[in-house]
């Protein structure tokens, strides 16, 4: 059993009541988990100790410590330190904080939900960026590669967190527990069955820990000399729904969306439905939706073209109509993917191509390929002799369009599980012949 003792001296009237505003880290020594980057010789701990900061994106899931590292930060180095959400504060909000960095001499820039930045904003930004007056520390749950705009990643340091492990979790809470000026003002008893609980049922969000130990702690009544017993009970009935369904059984939430999609590759409907439901009972519909999309073009592909339309369409009318009744259109997604004929050769032909591309570099273009629209094009030779296939018979004509370096690469090696990638195989099949 875990115990709290009484403190020596009460919370001073500014003390947040959020437990998890309280139990925001002060310095990068106080970070729950991401040794990655703060821990010994790691790249945030190097930035900090040198005290040489850089722009940067933290991404991950909600919960992980991404504003935590940058409140760290802040309270690590000599910088001043502003917030801004990039949903909800006004374009005058970063016009100050600009005017505030010219006069300080520059600060620290935590931009909450940066990939909803709007072109506005971030034409404002940019020459702050680049002349330093604002170090700009990102955070996002959306992977900025593909949510922020080119001219933001291009001047910063994109850096992944990690999800946190449970050791992670019992860490934070023994943290709270054993913290005499941030927790709680009277004694408090809790059980280690609600500890582990706490740590296996919250959906690796600490945020989400933080506040479901609070919750419980401030709604049991104290007893006699004024301490309070947290029981398993008592923490489960503070957890809010989604998490318990979601993680009760300690998997996290991508272990889940894995399951998920290793079940539909392996053929197993019952599993694939199981898996799904965790997520349909949590309410997690982006997740299943993107998930779902992801796997109906890389394990299903080629093999049945037809799945990917009923799954982008079916997931398209279920994020309009919303639970509870989407749970229809993704029982039928779920169960059409997990028995279709499947084929991984699309994307392994990607990759194979991908790969050459990244040990030749860009090789030229064979002349007769490129543009010859543009003035002065067909001096340099480009586009002559190129022949146009539908002048032909078989609306097909033997010529180079490989760079000579690449010329008899293979990439795409069709699959026999689906007759619409047997009949582009015979095509293909038919074509290569024709090269010879």
């Amino acid at each position: 059993m875990l115990i709290i003792m009484k403190r020596k001296a009460q919370r001073g009237d500014k003390m947040p009541d959020n437990l998890a505003l309280r139990m925001r880290p002060r310095t990068i020594s106080e970070v729950i988990g991401q040794k990655h980057l703060v821990g010994e010789g790691k790249i945030i701990r190097r930035m900090v100790e040198a005290n040489m900061l850089s722009s940067m994106i933290l991404y991950g899931p909600p919960g992980i410590g991404k504003t935590s590292i940058a409140s760290a930060i802040a309270g690590t180095t000599k910088f001043a330190f502003r917030t801004f959400n990039a949903t909800v504060d006004s374009k005058k909000r970063l016009q100050e904080i600009a005017e505030e960095a010219k006069f300080s001499g520059g600060l620290v820039l935590l931009l909450d939900e940066i990939h909803r930045l709007d072109k506005a904003k971030q034409d404002f930004l940019l020459p702050l960026l680049e002349n330093g007056k604002i170090i700009m520390i990102g955070a996002t749950t959306e992977n900025p590669f593909f949510s922020v705009t080119p001219a933001i990643r291009s001047r910063v340091q994109i850096i992944e967190l990690e999800p946190l492990s449970n050791t992670d979790f019992k860490v934070a809470i023994q943290g709270v527990l054993e913290d005499r000026e941030r927790g709680f003002d009277f004694d408090v008893q809790l059980d280690d069955d609600a500890l582990d609980f706490i740590a296996t049922a919250t959906n690796g969000d600490l945020r989400s820990a933080y506040n479901s130990l609070d919750l419980a702690v401030m709604s049991t009544q104290p007893s006699e000399g004024g301490g309070r017993h947290i029981t398993l009970d008592t923490v489960e009935n503070s957890l809010q729904r989604s998490y318990i369904t979601m993680d009760k059984d300690g998997d996290g939430h991508y272990d889940v969306l894995s399951a998920l999609q290793k079940s539909i590759r392996g053929s197993d409907v019952n599993a694939s439905l199981h898996y799904a439901a965790r997520l349909v009972e949590a309410g997690d519909l982006p997740s299943l939706a993107r998930r779902l999309t992801v796997i109906a073009y890389e394990d299903i592909g080629l093999a049945n073209p037809d799945a990917q339309v009923h799954t982008v369409t079916a997931l398209e009318a279920a994020q309009k109509v919303g639970f509870p009744e989407a749970r229809i259109l993704i029982a039928n997604v779920v169960i059409d993917l997990a028995l279709s004929p499947r084929s991984n050769s699309a994307y392994v032909a990607m990759d194979a191509a991908l790969a050459d591309l990244r040990k030749s570099g860009n090789l030229p273009i064979p002349r007769h390929l490129r543009d010859g629209h543009y003035a002065g094009s067909k001096e340099l030779g480009n586009a002559q002799d190129y022949k146009y296939p539908h002048a032909y018979p078989e609306k097909w004509v033997k010529q180079q369009y490989l760079p000579d370096k690449l010329r008899g690469v293979d990439y795409f090696q069709p699959n026999e599980t689906g007759k619409y990638e047997r009949a582009l195989g015979a095509n293909k099949e038919r074509i290569d012949k024709l090269s010879k």
